[in-house]
């Protein structure tokens, strides 16, 4: 079997499809307790660090992205393709799954 060694850079979407980087959570909660990984939810906001060309439209042209790299934006809680590379987590999600972006 072949080893494939990806990286952010060499992560290219397609379509409308954004990578994104999720955002580390908090390890305490406001009360002061600390929460295990088994206990954490599921980010839901993460810096775009990646973006495809746009999807196509009927008519063979493509629709440009609203989000663009380096924003921060905020997704549908379970949304898109979850990667890991190196220690860092990543999604891979559709553009419709984006709720908002936060400025």
């Amino acid at each position: 079997m072949a080893t494939v060694s990806l990286s952010v850079s060499t992560v290219q979407p397609l379509a409308d499809r954004v990578f994104v980087k999720l955002q580390e959570q908090e390890e305490k909660t406001a009360g002061g307790i600390v929460l295990p990984d088994t206990a954490k939810e599921k980010p839901q906001v993460g810096e775009v660090v990646s973006v495809g060309p746009g999807k196509r439209n009927d008519d063979g042209s493509r629709t440009e992205p609203e989000v663009k790299v380096g924003d921060q934006v905020l997704y549908s809680k379970y949304a898109g393709t979850d990667i890991k590379l190196g220690n860092e987590d990543y999604v891979l999600l559709s553009e419709k799954d984006i709720l908002a972006v936060v400025n």
